[in-house]
């Protein structure tokens, strides 16, 4: 096997920064780490994180792209099959479990910060949107923020063990390609978009998040 040029900056950049944001978002919120303000500000930079990656799904990198890696079914249940077996196939970019992993990541994230854009905990901190909506449809928005905090925990906890499994029993390290960008594998190096496009996306995500939460509908 050689030395593969798979993840590109955006992706690795927007990976790590998502990762600083779901832990300073539980710090701030959970243990009062700062104040509840950087909470929310935590929060728009992790919607703007999602919607970015949502973005370059579509038009980004090679592997970064949807169509590389989401795959039906029967795609994951062959690879759960197969896994940690004698010449299984080895995948450069996502593999099926791993995109199904990044699916439900963006899913619960991007659920995640939209509910508590008008969620409120009726003392002092509300969310931006919250005051823009019916008393009973935030306190619904709230019940739904504190549980797929639970069900995100969840998720980090069995994404974290698949990181180990695969590193004991497949030996093969999926945290130094997402630090480095390359993957000892076979194949060739990956086609990676400009970074100026990149940068152009993010710009838009944030500010697309910037607009809904200061110029939104009126109270």
């Amino acid at each position: 096997m050689s030395r593969v040029r798979v993840w590109d900056w955006p992706v690795r950049l927007s990976h790590w920064a998502l990762v600083l944001c779901i832990a300073g978002l539980y710090a701030t919120g959970e243990y009062g780490w700062l104040d509840m303000q950087w909470h929310f500000r935590f929060g728009y930079a992790a919607l703007s994180i999602v919607l970015f990656r949502i973005l370059w799904g579509f038009v980004g990198s090679e592997h970064a792209r949807f169509a590389d890696f989401v795959r039906g079914p029967r795609a994951l249940l062959d690879y759960l099959a197969t896994f940690g077996q004698p010449g299984e196939r080895r995948w450069l970019g996502h593999n099926p479990l791993g995109a199904l992993s990044v699916l439900a990541l963006l899913g619960l994230v991007l659920l995640q910060a939209v509910s508590g854009l008008f969620s409120n905990d009726e003392i002092a901190a509300f969310g931006p949107l919250s005051e823009r909506i019916s008393v009973d449809a935030s306190e619904e928005w709230t019940d739904l923020h504190e549980w797929l905090q639970s069900i995100l925990l969840v998720f980090i906890g069995l994404h974290l063990l698949a990181v180990a499994a695969y590193r004991l029993v497949k030996r093969e390290d999926l945290v130094t390609p997402m630090l480095t960008g390359y993957k000892a594998g076979e194949g060739t190096d990956a086609r990676w978009r400009p970074l100026w496009l990149a940068i152009v996306l993010y710009a838009l995500s944030l500010g697309a998040v910037l607009v809904v939460v200061y110029l939104g509908p009126p109270v």
